[in-house]
């Protein structure tokens, strides 16, 4: 999957966000960039979930050297 062609705004008003970790789920997903796939990051064990969907912005950089991250 090549990142560099999804745009982080497609048009006015829009933001895409790619999902690593799907809402309720105990499984964290991060894109690989040498594999060009997510990959399974870790499981979190506890009666914890992620409560939201959360991924983040292509083509953006944020302070950590990281894409923005997003929530939906």
């Amino acid at each position: 999957m090549d990142l560099s062609k999804i745009p982080a705004q497609p048009k006015p008003g829009l933001i895409n966000v790619l999902i690593e970790i799907p809402a309720g789920s105990k499984n964290k997903y991060e894109f690989d960039k040498d594999l060009e796939a997510f990959a399974l990051d870790r499981v979190l064990y506890a009666s914890v979930q992620y409560p939201y969907d959360y991924g983040f912005v292509p083509n953006t950089l944020a302070d950590d050297g990281d894409p923005l991250d997003g929530m939906v």
